[in-house]
């Protein structure tokens, strides 16, 4: 409780400019965070002090992780409560699965930790409205695991929208595809590893509130592809873009979304779509529309088109250039030559998290660009689902068939 009570100010005397920051991490698999926080932990100053993770194997692979690039042994839990109500954690960094983001989140800012927490926010309007009020009701710094916010061509990009680079805005897409859906690589026909076990995995914890049922194997390594624990591209892919979106126009809510979808190539047991097409209208006046197929890698792009040009952001890579033209204006002042985005210095996602909890500035991906990201597929996954159009009422916090 006096933990919770700090402000960031009084916070930022306790622990001194140069004092490490003790920081648990809450699911050590393939978000690969801990490898995040390693990368760090030197110029961010911070100790992992504890870990947690419901697999066995992948809990011990972590200690001896932090133990070979750190030199400490942190603590070793399967229950994430446990990690978070530890004295010598001050912030928590959650990379578990989706269906476990916002109850974890509400635990952490009980607990009077900071957190880091990835995307997708939240599956439902109620979870994260609980989550979003929560938050706003602390002092804790939180940031959202979108971390193509902290690409400096994000950066750039946004500040040439902001000066009207591209005129008025008149569309952003992205099209997404693949070969092969990403969750059978963690166990399906392209997994080389060797599976859990029953006696071996926290079964319940992992299930959280999910309707119980016997140890499934595939469902606890592959529940990428199930929809009780995360609703499939349109969420867990869509999400970069759509934040990423938000970032770069400034825009918040879309006041129309509409969906198609289906398993047109995997048919197997998983049950979220192997193709999905999704567009919105925002209220700013522009469309946006995000594309995935799997069973076909082609064609993958991401652009943003106004009425001076067209905006090449290069599939969204960090490692290449996005780059502005005239291609598509028929403007008189449309873009005369291909101009770079520029690339400010930008700090990492992680490290911009440590950095705000030391200063108590905000960070760059914070509770309202999740609470917003949100909305955004969680109305997608409803107009999927019910194959009707919905709309965002922001006064009702609700989203509503029109």
């Amino acid at each position: 409780m006096g933990a919770a009570a700090m402000t960031a100010l009084s916070y930022q005397r306790v622990l001194g400019a140069n004092d490490r920051i003790r920081v648990a991490n809450i699911g050590c698999g393939r978000r690969q965070l801990l490898r995040d926080l390693m990368s760090v932990k030197d110029s961010a100053q911070i100790t992992v002090t504890a870990v947690c993770d419901t697999w066995k194997q992948k809990l011990d692979a972590a200690v001896a992780q932090v133990r070979e690039f750190a030199g400490n042994t942190p603590a070793a839990t399967p229950r994430y409560l446990e990690a978070m109500h530890r004295a010598d954690v001050d912030a928590v960094v959650i990379g578990t699965p989706d269906h476990q983001h916002c109850t974890m989140l509400v635990d952490a800012i009980k607990a009077g930790k900071h957190v880091y927490v990835e995307k997708p926010l939240a599956m439902n309007m109620e979870e994260l409205i609980r989550a979003y009020d929560a938050v706003k009701a602390s002092d804790r710094v939180v940031q959202v695991g979108t971390q193509m916010r902290s690409y400096p061509q994000a950066r750039g990009l946004k500040a040439f929208l902001e000066k009207k680079g591209l005129g008025t805005m008149l569309k952003v897409e992205q099209v997404r595809n693949g070969y092969s859906p990403y969750w059978m690589s963690f166990g399906g026909p392209t997994y080389t590893g060797a599976p859990p076990r029953a006696e071996d995995v926290d079964w319940q914890a992992f299930l959280m509130g999910r309707e119980k049922r016997p140890f499934d194997a595939n469902q606890y390594q592959n529940w990428y592809g199930y929809s009780d624990f995360s609703q499939g591209p349109h969420t867990n892919l869509m999400v970069h873009f759509i934040d990423l979106m938000h970032f770069t126009t400034g825009v918040e809510f879309p006041s129309k979304v509409v969906a198609l979808g289906g398993t047109y190539r995997w048919k197997a047991a998983y049950d979220v779509p192997d193709s999905v097409e999704v567009v919105y209208e925002y209220p700013e006046g522009f469309m946006v529309r995000y594309c995935t197929m799997f069973g076909n890698g082609a064609n993958n792009y991401a652009k943003w088109f106004g009425t001076l040009g067209t905006v090449d952001a290069a599939r969204l890579s960090p490692r290449e250039k996005w780059v502005a033209t005239g291609d598509g204006s028929g403007e008189p002042g449309k873009i005369a030559s291909r101009i770079e985005m520029d690339e400010p210095p930008t700090p990492h996602h992680m490290q911009d998290f440590i950095e705000c909890i030391r200063t108590g500035r905000k960070p760059i991906a914070p509770i309202e660009a999740g609470f917003s990201h949100s909305v955004a597929v969680i109305a997608a996954d409803k107009a999927l689902r019910e194959g009707r159009r919905f709309t965002y009422n922001a006064q009702k916090r609700a989203i509503l068939a029109i």
